[in-house]
Order: C-alpha cells, then sequence, then structure tokens
C-alpha cells in the first residue's frame, strides 16, 4: 500500500490541498469506517497541522477523536476515503478528551504515549526529529519505545493548538490597514504544514482571493479574531491569484 509519500514521490513534486475541501471526507480504519473529517487543529507557532478532528456520529458521541498526520495512510484512487493505518478499537481505546475544552500539552504527551509516537515538540525540526510525520509504525510499540518517548520531558509547557474552522473568516490586518478576511488554507500534503493562506480581498461576496504565505503572519489575535502580517494592504492585493494558482496546478 502506498503511503502519502509515496503517492507524492512519484509524482516528482510537493502537492497542495485546501484544508477547506478535506472537511467531510470520510475516514478510514484498517478495519472499518469511523466517521469524516470535521476540523483540522494546527500549530500556530510553526503552522504545522497536528491532528484532524474526526466527526464519528452515533459510534463514539460525545467525544472528540483526534487523528494525527502519523497515522494517516493514503487517500483512496477517487479521493473519497482518507485511509487511517489504525484500527476501530485502537482509536476507542485513545486517550478521550473533553469535547468542550481546548487541548492540553498533558493530554498531548498521553495520546503520543498511547500510540507510541515522538512528541513532535521536542527537536529542532517541524515534527521534532524530522521534517514529515511518520506514516507507518508498529501497532504495538516496544518497551524500550515506549520507555525513550516517557523519559523525554516536554520543552514547551503549552500547546499553541488552533482550529482551522475557528480562524476561517477572521480578518487579515496588514500593516497599514484592514485588507480582508482568511478563506482557506493551503496545507502541504508531505508534511502537513500550512503553507499559504487563501485571503479574500475587498467585499466579502465580490473581492478577489489571493495567496500570502503563512510565514508572513506575525501573530494572531483570537480576542480581536484577526489575523496580523508583516505586508501592506497593496502587497497583499497583489498576491498570486488563488484561482490562477488553482487552474495551474491543474495543468
Amino acid at each position: 500500500m502506498d503511503t502519502v509519500i509515496d503517492q507524492i514521490g512519484k509524482k516528482g513534486r510537493t502537492m497542495f490541498r485546501s484544508i477547506k475541501q478535506l472537511y467531510g471526507i470520510k475516514l478510514g480504519a484498517s478495519d472499518g469506517d469511523i466517521g469524516h473529517v470535521k476540523d483540522f487543529y494546527f500549530d500556530d507557532q510553526n503552522w504545522a497541522v497536528r491532528y484532524l478532528v474526526a466527526d464519528t456520529g452515533d459510534w463514539l458521541p460525545r467525544r472528540q477523536v483526534l487523528i494525527s498526520p502519523h497515522s494517516l495512510v493514503r487517500l483512496d484512487p477517487a479521493g473519497k476515503v482518507l485511509r487511517v493505518n489504525l484500527t476501530r478499537k485502537q482509536i476507542e481505546e485513545s486517550p478521550s478528551i473533553d469535547l468542550h475544552k481546548p487541548v492540553s500539552r498533558q493530554y498531548e504527551e498521553e495520546y503520543h504515549r498511547y500510540h507510541g509516537w515522538p512528541f513532535y515538540w521536542q527537536g529542532d525540526a517541524l515534527w521534532g526529529m524530522s521534517g514529515f510525520p511518520v506514516l507507518e509504525l508498529p501497532a504495538e510499540p516496544s518497551p524500550s519505545e515506549r520507555d525513550t518517548v516517557r523519559s523525554s520531558p516536554p520543552e514547551n509547557a503549552e500547546a499553541h493548538l488552533r482550529s482551522t474552522k475557528a480562524v476561517d473568516g477572521y480578518h487579515l490586518q496588514a500593516s497599514d490597514r484592514m485588507i480582508g478576511h482568511v478563506c482557506d488554507f493551503m496545507m502541504d500534503t508531505l508534511s502537513w504544514a500550512i503553507r499559504e493562506l487563501v485571503i479574500k480581498t475587498g467585499h466579502r461576496l465580490s473581492g478577489q482571493e489571493v495567496l500570502i504565505p503563512s510565514d508572513v503572519v506575525s501573530r494572531i489575535s483570537y480576542e480581536e479574531s484577526t489575523v496580523f502580517v508583516n505586508l501592506t494592504g497593496d502587497a497583499v492585493e497583489k498576491s498570486p491569484s488563488h484561482s490562477t494558482a488553482l487552474a495551474g496546478a491543474a495543468d
């Protein structure tokens, strides 16, 4: 079975995907369906998607189920199902998190220990010791692997996870004026990093959609529902058109 890395490697280039277009895609465990993609949680320190949020319907009601990119295998050929390298039992028995509480670093530690995955916040690379999530690991890590994960103290006491759905619609504040709002995110499917924000400038209904790199974001104010960028309003308006980029990707 090809992993996401295998598929992209065959294409010879990194693929960007619209986060918004991934909402609602079905999720399939190794032994059955588990629901569909409801949301994504990204780390606002370096713009990496750390988890997708699964809507499991009546299977696991009143639970927020998180799926790490560590466990994602591939999209099926039709692009309608995202395959997860976990069983339904593994997901059901994973650490539970309250639906109405933010994801804490303490929970993340417990979650990664349960699966035997390394802590992404330890190390200098995007995913700790690597620039990419490890997509295929043994279902049951060895005791030494679990001990290694447990023995490493967290470098950061606070998680910086934000919902893409929550940030969608935030105002965009340029260095000199308010210029539009966030309407989508473009994610690198190899590293799961959000590389670009899709910004609608002008009127919400008739404005133009442009792409700005995530590394120009200086901060996000959740109290003001605003994303601040180190660009002038004119520079934002002159950024590459989203529609042109989509047409180029199709070619």
